[in-house]
């Protein structure tokens, strides 16, 4: 499987307030750069108060987050870096 970059990487918020839709991406690729582990959630929107889940990223790892285009990522330390993927064959 390719992974397909869809966006620039940027830090993602800490905050619903700053929460990031990454460009409306169903897929998200982050990375968290250091040794701590960080709490990532999902919201229903920017700013938004309804929690769709929350998971510990382990240090120096990274996920991708499968998320609707509306529902928005942030997590407990801007040093966790996100960006919109896709996949192909």
């Amino acid at each position: 499987m390719i992974t397909l970059i869809k966006g620039t990487q940027a830090a993602c918020g800490t905050d619903a307030a700053g929460a990031s839709l990454f460009g409306g991406a169903s897929a998200v690729r982050l990375v968290n750069t250091t040794s701590t582990a960080r709490v990532i959630t999902v919201i229903d929107s920017v700013g938004g108060s309804t929690t769709i889940g929350t998971f510990t990223m382990l240090g120096n790892t990274t996920e991708i987050v499968g998320k609707k285009s509306t529902e928005a990522i942030y997590a407990a330390d801007a040093s966790v870096l996100g960006a919109a993927v896709g996949f192909a064959n």
